[in-house]
Protein backbone atom coordinates (compact mmCIF):
# COMPACT_ATOMS: atom_id res chain seq x y z
CA UNK A 1 0.00 0.00 0.00
CA UNK A 2 1.43 3.38 -1.04
CA UNK A 3 1.41 6.02 1.68
CA UNK A 4 -0.15 8.49 -0.77
CA UNK A 5 -3.38 6.47 -0.54
CA UNK A 6 -3.60 7.21 3.22
CA UNK A 7 -3.70 11.01 2.70
CA UNK A 8 -5.39 12.98 4.34
CA UNK A 9 -5.28 10.63 7.36
CA UNK A 10 -1.54 11.31 7.20
CA UNK A 11 -0.48 14.84 6.13
CA UNK A 12 0.64 15.06 2.51
CA UNK A 13 3.69 17.06 3.63
CA UNK A 14 4.85 14.18 5.85
CA UNK A 15 4.35 11.63 3.04
CA UNK A 16 6.49 13.78 0.73
CA UNK A 17 9.19 14.22 3.39
CA UNK A 18 9.33 10.49 4.08
CA UNK A 19 9.82 9.86 0.35
CA UNK A 20 12.45 12.55 -0.20
CA UNK A 21 14.50 12.08 2.98
CA UNK A 22 14.13 8.37 3.76
CA UNK A 23 12.96 6.71 0.53
CA UNK A 24 9.81 5.55 2.35
CA UNK A 25 6.96 5.22 -0.14
CA UNK A 26 4.89 2.24 1.03
CA UNK A 27 3.53 0.75 4.24
CA UNK A 28 6.24 -1.92 4.10
CA UNK A 29 8.97 0.70 3.85
CA UNK A 30 7.59 2.54 6.87
CA UNK A 31 6.93 -0.45 9.11
CA UNK A 32 10.29 -2.14 8.48
CA UNK A 33 12.56 0.90 8.20
CA UNK A 34 13.45 0.89 11.87
CA UNK A 35 12.26 2.74 14.95
CA UNK A 36 10.36 6.01 14.78
CA UNK A 37 13.43 7.68 16.25
CA UNK A 38 15.59 6.44 13.36
CA UNK A 39 13.11 7.93 10.90
CA UNK A 40 12.74 11.29 12.60
CA UNK A 41 16.52 11.77 12.62
CA UNK A 42 16.50 11.72 8.81
CA UNK A 43 13.55 14.10 8.40
CA UNK A 44 13.99 17.90 8.17
CA UNK A 45 13.78 19.58 11.55
CA UNK A 46 10.22 20.38 12.60
CA UNK A 47 8.54 18.06 10.03
CA UNK A 48 6.72 16.01 12.66
CA UNK A 49 6.93 15.25 16.36
CA UNK A 50 7.97 11.82 17.60
CA UNK A 51 4.58 11.16 19.19
CA UNK A 52 2.72 12.13 15.97
CA UNK A 53 5.03 9.93 13.86
CA UNK A 54 4.34 6.97 16.13
CA UNK A 55 0.61 7.67 15.86
CA UNK A 56 0.75 7.84 12.05
CA UNK A 57 2.83 4.63 11.91
CA UNK A 58 0.22 2.85 14.04
CA UNK A 59 -2.50 4.14 11.69
CA UNK A 60 -0.67 2.77 8.63
CA UNK A 61 -0.16 -0.61 10.35
CA UNK A 62 -3.87 -0.79 11.13
CA UNK A 63 -4.94 0.01 7.57
CA UNK A 64 -2.47 -2.51 6.14
CA UNK A 65 -3.55 -5.33 8.45
CA UNK A 66 -6.14 -8.02 7.75
CA UNK A 67 -9.09 -7.75 10.16
CA UNK A 68 -8.89 -10.30 12.96
CA UNK A 69 -11.60 -12.86 13.70
CA UNK A 70 -12.27 -14.59 16.99
CA UNK A 71 -12.13 -18.38 16.94
CA UNK A 72 -15.50 -18.79 18.64
CA UNK A 73 -17.15 -16.57 16.00
CA UNK A 74 -15.63 -18.67 13.19
CA UNK A 75 -16.88 -21.83 14.92
CA UNK A 76 -20.41 -20.43 15.15
CA UNK A 77 -20.30 -19.49 11.47
CA UNK A 78 -19.14 -22.97 10.52
CA UNK A 79 -22.00 -24.40 12.54
CA UNK A 80 -24.50 -22.30 10.59
CA UNK A 81 -23.15 -23.66 7.29
CA UNK A 82 -23.40 -27.21 8.61
CA UNK A 83 -27.01 -26.60 9.62
CA UNK A 84 -27.78 -25.64 6.02
CA UNK A 85 -26.56 -28.99 4.73
CA UNK A 86 -27.55 -32.27 6.34
CA UNK A 87 -25.34 -35.33 6.15
CA UNK A 88 -25.98 -37.06 2.81
CA UNK A 89 -25.92 -40.79 2.18
CA UNK A 90 -25.38 -42.80 -0.98
CA UNK A 91 -27.42 -45.66 0.48
CA UNK A 92 -24.39 -47.92 1.05
CA UNK A 93 -23.25 -47.67 4.67
CA UNK A 94 -19.72 -48.91 3.96
CA UNK A 95 -19.24 -46.19 1.34
CA UNK A 96 -20.66 -43.48 3.60
CA UNK A 97 -18.33 -44.50 6.41
CA UNK A 98 -15.37 -44.57 4.04
CA UNK A 99 -15.60 -40.81 3.32
CA UNK A 100 -17.44 -39.61 6.41
CA UNK A 101 -20.71 -39.12 4.47
CA UNK A 102 -21.20 -37.20 1.24
CA UNK A 103 -22.63 -34.05 2.82
CA UNK A 104 -21.17 -30.84 4.23
CA UNK A 105 -19.40 -28.13 2.24
CA UNK A 106 -16.83 -30.41 0.65
CA UNK A 107 -15.44 -30.99 -2.83
CA UNK A 108 -15.19 -34.67 -3.80
CA UNK A 109 -13.21 -36.08 -6.70
CA UNK A 110 -14.69 -39.36 -7.94
CA UNK A 111 -12.24 -41.05 -10.31
CA UNK A 112 -12.07 -44.36 -12.09
CA UNK A 113 -12.11 -46.08 -15.45
CA UNK A 114 -15.19 -46.24 -17.65
CA UNK A 115 -17.80 -48.56 -16.14
CA UNK A 116 -16.42 -48.26 -12.61
CA UNK A 117 -19.64 -46.65 -11.32
CA UNK A 118 -18.65 -42.97 -11.02
CA UNK A 119 -21.81 -41.48 -12.54
CA UNK A 120 -24.03 -44.09 -10.87
CA UNK A 121 -22.60 -43.19 -7.46
CA UNK A 122 -23.00 -39.44 -7.96
CA UNK A 123 -26.54 -39.89 -9.25
CA UNK A 124 -27.56 -42.10 -6.33
CA UNK A 125 -26.11 -39.61 -3.81
CA UNK A 126 -28.05 -36.65 -5.20
CA UNK A 127 -31.30 -38.61 -5.58
CA UNK A 128 -31.05 -39.81 -1.97
CA UNK A 129 -30.43 -36.19 -0.97
CA UNK A 130 -33.39 -34.86 -2.94
CA UNK A 131 -35.68 -37.47 -1.41
CA UNK A 132 -34.47 -36.61 2.10
CA UNK A 133 -34.71 -32.80 1.71
CA UNK A 134 -37.68 -31.37 -0.17
CA UNK A 135 -36.16 -27.86 -0.04
CA UNK A 136 -33.02 -28.85 -1.93
CA UNK A 137 -32.12 -29.09 -5.59
CA UNK A 138 -29.16 -30.27 -7.66
CA UNK A 139 -27.15 -28.65 -10.44
CA UNK A 140 -25.76 -31.35 -12.75
CA UNK A 141 -23.27 -30.03 -15.32
CA UNK A 142 -22.95 -32.43 -18.25
CA UNK A 143 -19.77 -31.83 -20.25
CA UNK A 144 -20.15 -34.69 -22.74
CA UNK A 145 -23.89 -34.92 -23.46
CA UNK A 146 -24.11 -38.37 -21.89
CA UNK A 147 -26.60 -37.60 -19.10
CA UNK A 148 -29.41 -40.15 -19.21
CA UNK A 149 -32.81 -38.78 -18.20
CA UNK A 150 -34.33 -42.25 -18.57
CA UNK A 151 -31.81 -43.85 -16.20
CA UNK A 152 -32.36 -41.04 -13.70
CA UNK A 153 -36.15 -41.42 -13.80
CA UNK A 154 -35.87 -45.19 -13.30
CA UNK A 155 -33.58 -44.71 -10.33
CA UNK A 156 -35.95 -42.21 -8.68
CA UNK A 157 -38.90 -44.56 -9.18
CA UNK A 158 -36.87 -47.40 -7.67
CA UNK A 159 -36.37 -45.46 -4.43
CA UNK A 160 -39.78 -43.75 -4.21
CA UNK A 161 -42.27 -43.97 -7.07
CA UNK A 162 -44.83 -41.73 -5.32
CA UNK A 163 -42.71 -38.56 -5.56
CA UNK A 164 -40.64 -39.28 -8.68
CA UNK A 165 -41.96 -36.33 -10.72
CA UNK A 166 -41.40 -33.82 -7.91
CA UNK A 167 -37.83 -35.03 -7.37
CA UNK A 168 -36.96 -34.81 -11.07
CA UNK A 169 -38.18 -31.19 -11.13
CA UNK A 170 -35.43 -30.33 -8.63
CA UNK A 171 -32.62 -31.86 -10.68
CA UNK A 172 -31.34 -29.16 -13.05
CA UNK A 173 -29.11 -30.30 -15.93
CA UNK A 174 -26.87 -27.80 -17.73
CA UNK A 175 -24.66 -28.54 -20.73
CA UNK A 176 -21.12 -27.18 -20.66
CA UNK A 177 -18.81 -28.38 -23.42
CA UNK A 178 -15.99 -25.92 -22.63
CA UNK A 179 -14.59 -24.24 -19.55
CA UNK A 180 -16.05 -20.83 -20.45
CA UNK A 181 -19.59 -22.25 -20.59
CA UNK A 182 -19.16 -23.95 -17.22
CA UNK A 183 -17.77 -20.73 -15.72
CA UNK A 184 -20.91 -18.93 -16.92
CA UNK A 185 -23.19 -21.57 -15.36
CA UNK A 186 -21.41 -21.35 -11.99
CA UNK A 187 -21.38 -17.55 -12.01
CA UNK A 188 -25.12 -17.47 -12.74
CA UNK A 189 -25.63 -19.84 -9.81
CA UNK A 190 -23.52 -17.66 -7.51
CA UNK A 191 -25.51 -14.54 -8.41
CA UNK A 192 -28.77 -16.43 -7.89
CA UNK A 193 -27.72 -17.67 -4.45
CA UNK A 194 -26.65 -14.18 -3.41
CA UNK A 195 -30.00 -12.70 -4.43
CA UNK A 196 -32.40 -12.14 -1.56
CA UNK A 197 -35.27 -12.57 -4.02
CA UNK A 198 -34.46 -16.25 -4.62
CA UNK A 199 -37.37 -18.42 -3.47
CA UNK A 200 -38.00 -22.14 -3.53
CA UNK A 201 -35.51 -25.01 -3.27
CA UNK A 202 -31.83 -24.06 -3.08
CA UNK A 203 -28.92 -25.83 -4.74
CA UNK A 204 -27.24 -28.16 -2.23
CA UNK A 205 -25.28 -30.33 -4.67
CA UNK A 206 -23.23 -29.64 -7.78
CA UNK A 207 -22.10 -32.53 -9.97
CA UNK A 208 -19.58 -31.95 -12.76
CA UNK A 209 -19.60 -34.97 -15.09
CA UNK A 210 -16.85 -34.83 -16.03
CA UNK A 211 -13.98 -32.39 -15.58
CA UNK A 212 -11.51 -34.37 -17.71
CA UNK A 213 -12.57 -33.15 -21.20
CA UNK A 214 -12.68 -29.56 -19.92
CA UNK A 215 -9.13 -29.45 -18.55
CA UNK A 216 -7.06 -32.15 -20.23
CA UNK A 217 -6.66 -30.39 -23.62
CA UNK A 218 -5.23 -27.30 -21.84
CA UNK A 219 -2.63 -29.12 -19.75
CA UNK A 220 0.87 -29.17 -21.17
CA UNK A 221 4.35 -30.10 -20.00
CA UNK A 222 5.78 -26.92 -21.55
CA UNK A 223 3.21 -24.36 -20.37
CA UNK A 224 1.66 -23.50 -17.00
CA UNK A 225 -1.41 -21.80 -18.48
CA UNK A 226 -3.59 -24.90 -18.31
CA UNK A 227 -2.60 -25.61 -14.72
CA UNK A 228 -3.38 -22.01 -13.74
CA UNK A 229 -6.79 -22.31 -15.41
CA UNK A 230 -7.50 -25.55 -13.54
CA UNK A 231 -6.42 -24.03 -10.20
CA UNK A 232 -8.63 -20.97 -10.68
CA UNK A 233 -11.62 -23.12 -11.62
CA UNK A 234 -11.25 -25.41 -8.60
CA UNK A 235 -10.96 -22.39 -6.31
CA UNK A 236 -14.25 -21.16 -7.75
CA UNK A 237 -15.88 -24.49 -6.92
CA UNK A 238 -14.41 -24.51 -3.40
CA UNK A 239 -15.62 -20.95 -2.78
CA UNK A 240 -19.15 -21.91 -3.82
CA UNK A 241 -19.06 -24.93 -1.53
CA UNK A 242 -17.79 -22.98 1.50
CA UNK A 243 -19.96 -19.89 1.04
CA UNK A 244 -23.30 -21.54 0.32
CA UNK A 245 -23.04 -24.93 2.05
CA UNK A 246 -22.91 -26.94 -1.18
CA UNK A 247 -21.45 -30.40 -1.72
CA UNK A 248 -19.51 -30.58 -5.01
CA UNK A 249 -18.74 -33.85 -6.79
CA UNK A 250 -16.22 -33.68 -9.63
CA UNK A 251 -15.99 -36.79 -11.79
CA UNK A 252 -12.57 -37.45 -13.29
CA UNK A 253 -11.10 -39.93 -15.75
CA UNK A 254 -7.85 -41.87 -15.55
CA UNK A 255 -4.32 -42.00 -16.91
CA UNK A 256 -1.59 -44.64 -16.81
CA UNK A 257 0.44 -45.21 -13.62
CA UNK A 258 3.63 -47.19 -14.20
CA UNK A 259 4.37 -49.66 -12.78
CA UNK A 260 1.43 -49.18 -10.37
CA UNK A 261 -0.41 -46.46 -8.45
CA UNK A 262 1.43 -45.88 -5.16
CA UNK A 263 -1.60 -44.09 -3.69
CA UNK A 264 -3.57 -47.32 -3.86
CA UNK A 265 -3.64 -50.09 -1.29
CA UNK A 266 -3.50 -52.58 -4.16
CA UNK A 267 -0.42 -53.26 -6.30
CA UNK A 268 -2.79 -54.31 -9.11
CA UNK A 269 -3.96 -50.70 -9.59
CA UNK A 270 -2.14 -49.57 -12.75
CA UNK A 271 -4.26 -46.45 -13.42
CA UNK A 272 -4.47 -43.13 -11.56
CA UNK A 273 -6.75 -40.05 -11.64
CA UNK A 274 -6.25 -37.85 -14.69
CA UNK A 275 -5.15 -34.17 -14.69
CA UNK A 276 -1.87 -34.66 -12.86
CA UNK A 277 -0.79 -35.10 -9.24
CA UNK A 278 -1.60 -31.54 -8.13
CA UNK A 279 -5.32 -31.95 -8.91
CA UNK A 280 -5.65 -34.38 -6.01
CA UNK A 281 -4.82 -31.56 -3.57
CA UNK A 282 -7.51 -29.27 -5.00
CA UNK A 283 -10.32 -31.35 -3.49
CA UNK A 284 -11.23 -32.54 0.00
CA UNK A 285 -11.41 -36.20 -0.91
CA UNK A 286 -10.23 -38.36 -3.82
CA UNK A 287 -12.40 -41.48 -4.15
CA UNK A 288 -11.24 -44.13 -6.62
CA UNK A 289 -13.72 -46.65 -8.05
CA UNK A 290 -12.92 -49.85 -9.95
CA UNK A 291 -14.94 -52.80 -11.19
CA UNK A 292 -13.57 -56.20 -10.17
CA UNK A 293 -15.94 -58.72 -11.75
CA UNK A 294 -19.36 -59.38 -13.29
CA UNK A 295 -21.58 -61.89 -11.55
CA UNK A 296 -24.44 -63.86 -13.19
CA UNK A 297 -27.62 -64.16 -11.18
CA UNK A 298 -31.16 -65.47 -11.86
CA UNK A 299 -32.59 -62.11 -10.77
CA UNK A 300 -30.26 -60.23 -13.12
CA UNK A 301 -26.51 -60.00 -13.42
CA UNK A 302 -24.61 -57.56 -11.25
CA UNK A 303 -21.06 -56.27 -10.91
CA UNK A 304 -18.80 -56.03 -7.87
CA UNK A 305 -16.80 -52.85 -7.37
CA UNK A 306 -14.14 -51.47 -5.02
CA UNK A 307 -14.18 -47.92 -3.63
CA UNK A 308 -10.88 -46.66 -2.27
CA UNK A 309 -9.89 -43.38 -0.61
CA UNK A 310 -6.62 -42.15 -2.11
CA UNK A 311 -6.58 -38.95 -0.03
CA UNK A 312 -9.01 -37.27 2.34
CA UNK A 313 -9.03 -34.36 4.77
CA UNK A 314 -11.65 -36.06 6.94
CA UNK A 315 -10.92 -39.80 6.91
CA UNK A 316 -7.96 -42.17 6.51
CA UNK A 317 -6.28 -42.67 3.16
CA UNK A 318 -5.72 -46.11 1.59
CA UNK A 319 -8.94 -47.44 3.08
CA UNK A 320 -11.45 -49.28 0.93
CA UNK A 321 -14.72 -51.15 0.76
CA UNK A 322 -16.69 -53.15 -1.80
CA UNK A 323 -20.17 -52.57 -3.20
CA UNK A 324 -22.32 -53.99 -5.98
CA UNK A 325 -24.28 -52.43 -8.84
CA UNK A 326 -27.43 -54.17 -10.06
CA UNK A 327 -29.74 -52.47 -12.56
CA UNK A 328 -27.78 -49.18 -12.03
CA UNK A 329 -28.47 -49.26 -8.27
CA UNK A 330 -25.62 -49.35 -5.74
CA UNK A 331 -25.97 -51.60 -2.72
CA UNK A 332 -23.80 -53.30 -0.12
CA UNK A 333 -22.00 -56.54 -0.94
CA UNK A 334 -23.14 -57.79 2.48
CA UNK A 335 -26.54 -58.24 0.82
CA UNK A 336 -25.11 -61.02 -1.38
Amino acid sequence: MRLESVVPSIPAELVAALDNSCGIRTDTDLLFFGSSLDIIKKLPLGTVTLSDLEKFTELVAKKASVPGHRGDEILVGTGRISEKHTQASCGVKELDDLVGSFGDSRVFEISGAKGSGKTALALQIVIQGLLADADSCVLWIDTSGDFSAEMTAQLVRYFDITVSNKVLERLQVSLGFNIEAVHDVLEALRISLLSSRTVGPRVRWIVLDSITPLMLPSLSAVSSQGHAMMTTFMRQLRELARTFGITVMVINGTSAAAPFNQSSAFASTIRKPALGPSFTFMTDCTLWLSKTKDMPDPEGSFSVHVAEVFRSRATRSKTWCTFQIRHDVLSSTSDL
